[in-house]
C-alpha cells in the first residue's frame, strides 16, 4: 500500500481519504487526521486511531455513505465488499459414537492382549466355586470369564429388582452384579456376558404366540427345551433389553448364544404354527428367510448395544463356515460375521460327525481344529471388514459317542492340543468350555511361547 498523505485539519472538520491505488482493495483505509490547529499536521493518537479504523471497517459494510463537511464539504461514495463467498467442506462424522455420548458404566476394564477365557455358570459365579475359578484365571496365562446373564433355560442369574419387567425370571445367583464386576475389575479379568438367545422355554410358557406350536401345544425338542421365535421382533427386543442391563452394570462383551431355530427345522418348518412377523411376504424360500430373520436381529442389536461402547459376540456352529449356509437353523456364518465384533465358533470335536477327512474327530482334537481354522481363515479373509475369531474348545468328555470302547479323556494333552492348533493357524484368542466348570489343571494355555 502507498503510504498515507498528511492533511490539513479544519475546522472540527474530520476528513477520511480512501485510497485510490489499484494495488490496494477498495476500501483500504488510507489516512485519518483529527482537527488539532488550524494550519498544522498531525498523526493521530493510536487509541483514536484504532476507534476511528474500527468505524471505518464498519461504514465499508455499507452500501453507501456520504461525508458531510461544514468547509469544503466532499462526497464521497463508499463501495461495499464484494459478496462474501463460503465454500461447505464435507465433513465424515466417525463411524463409532463420539466418546462422550458413549455410556460408561463406572468400570475399567482393558482389553487383553488375546482373551483366553472360561466359561462360568450363575451358580457358580455367585458361589463358593467363583474363588476357584478366579484363583485359576489369575494364576495362569488365563484373562477372561465368560459369565451366565441369562441361562440355557430362559432364567436370569441374577436379580434385577421388584420394578424390573424381568423381576419373574430373576434367580438370585449371583447376590450382588455390581460387585462381582468390581472383583473381576480388581483382578484384571475381562468380563463377558453370555445372553441365551432364542432357546428359552420360560418365555416360551409364558407367551407362546412368540413360540412354535404343535397341534395347539408348545413344540418342545427332545431334551424337552422349546424355543422362541426369531422371526417375532418382539422376541429380539426382549433379549436385547437384556443385554442392555448386562452393559450397563459393567460388562464390555455381550455374547449371544443360540442365535437361531431349532436344530432340523427345516423339517418342521411345514409341519409346526407359527408366525413369520415381518417375513411373511418376502419372495424368498423358507431358508432366506430364516437366514435374513437371524441375520437382521444380530445386525439390530449391534445398533442398539453401540450407546454402551460393548463388544458384540456371536456363538455359532462350527460347521456353518464349512458350508454356505445351515439351511435348519438359518445361521449364515459370512453374514453373520459381518454384524459382530467377535465370532465364536464351537469347534468341539464331539461335535462333529467324520469331516475333514477325520473319522472320529473327537479322538484327534489336534488335526481337527487345525481343518477348521483353515476354513474360517478362508471365509473371514473374504469379508471387508472381519471381526475377530475367538472359538469355543472343549475341555470335557463325550462318553456318549462311544460304545464298547474306552471315551477319550480330555486333560491337559487333548486341551493344549487345541489352543496349539489354533495358534499355528494364527487364531490367538479362544474360550473353554466345561459345564460343570471343572476345568483341567496345570494346562499351559500359551503352548508356542
Amino acid at each position: 500500500m502507498n503510504k498515507p498523505r498528511r492533511v490539513k485539519a479544519n475546522n472540527r472538520l474530520y476528513k477520511l481519504k480512501l485510497c485510490n491505488d489499484k494495488n490496494v482493495s477498495d476500501m483500504d483505509l488510507a489516512y485519518v487526521s483529527e482537527e488539532v490547529g488550524a494550519g498544522t499536521e498531525h498523526h493521530m493518537r493510536p487509541g483514536k486511531m484504532v476507534f476511528t479504523l474500527f468505524m471505518a471497517l464498519i461504514l465499508s459494510f455499507l452500501p453507501q455513505f456520504i461525508v458531510n463537511g461544514e468547509e469544503e464539504t466532499k462526497s464521497l461514495t463508499v463501495k461495499s465488499h464484494s459478496p462474501f463467498q463460503v465454500q461447505l467442506e464435507q465433513r465424515n462424522l466417525p463411524e463409532n459414537p463420539i466418546a462422550r455420548f458413549l455410556y460408561d458404566s463406572g468400570l475399567q476394564f482393558e482389553y487383553p492382549e488375546a482373551v483366553r477365557g472360561i466359561y462360568v455358570t450363575g451358580p457358580s459365579a455367585g458361589g463358593s466355586r467363583f474363588e476357584e475359578l478366579r484363583k485359576l484365571v489369575k494364576d495362569t496365562e488365563l484373562n477372561s470369564m465368560v459369565v451366565d446373564i441369562k441361562e440355557d433355560h430362559g432364567n436370569l442369574t441374577f436379580d434385577p429388582g421388584d420394578d424390573s419387567p424381568y423381576a419373574d425370571i430373576g434367580e438370585n445367583y449371583i447376590d450382588d452384579l455390581r460387585a462381582k464386576l468390581e472383583t473381576l475389575e480388581k483382578d484384571g479379568i475381562y468380563p463377558i456376558a453370555r445372553i441365551v438367545v432364542f432357546k428359552d422355554t420360560e418365555l416360551a410358557e409364558k407367551r407362546p404366540d412368540l413360540s412354535f406350536k404343535e397341534n395347539g401345544s408348545i413344540w418342545k425338542n427332545g431334551r424337552d427345551e422349546a424355543f422362541v421365535n426369531p422371526f417375532m421382533k418382539e422376541v429380539w427386543d426382549y433379549n436385547i433389553e437384556i443385554a442392555k442391563l448386562a452393559a450397563e452394570a459393567g460388562f464390555k462383551d455381550i455374547q449371544f448364544d443360540y442365535v437361531r431355530f431349532p436344530e432340523g427345522f427345516e423339517k418342521r418348518d411345514k409341519s409346526l404354527q407359527y408366525s413369520e412377523g415381518d417375513y411373511a411376504d418376502l419372495d424368498m424360500n423358507n431358508v432366506q428367510k430364516r437366514v435374513k430373520a437371524v441375520t437382521d436381529f444380530v445386525a439390530h442389536a449391534k445398533e442398539e448395544l453401540a450407546y454402551y461402547n460393548v463388544d458384540l459376540s456371536v456363538d455359532i456352529f462350527g460347521y456353518s463356515a464349512t458350508i454356505p449356509e445351515a439351511p435348519g437353523i438359518g445361521q449364515n456364518f459370512s453374514k453373520i460375521s459381518s454384524n459382530v465384533d467377535v465370532i465364536s465358533s464351537m469347534i468341539y470335536p464331539s461335535h462333529w460327525t467324520s469331516y475333514f477327512d477325520i473319522p472320529f474327530p473327537d479322538k484327534e482334537p489336534y488335526k481337527l481344529v487345525k481343518e477348521y481354522v483353515k476354513v474360517e481363515n478362508e471365509r473371514l479373509g473374504e469379508l471387508k471388514n472381519a471381526p475377530v475369531s475367538r472359538p469355543w474348545i472343549q475341555d470335557f468328555e463325550a462318553p456318549w459317542l462311544y460304545s464298547g470302547e474306552p471315551v477319550t479323556e480330555y486333560g491337559k494333552a487333548e486341551v493344549e492340543a487345541q489352543i496349539r492348533a489354533l495358534n499355528e493357524g494364527g487364531v490367538n484368542e479362544f474360550l473353554i468350555w466345561n459345564p460343570s466348570n471343572k476345568y483341567t489343571k496345570n494346562v499351559d494355555y500359551t503352548p508356542l511361547d
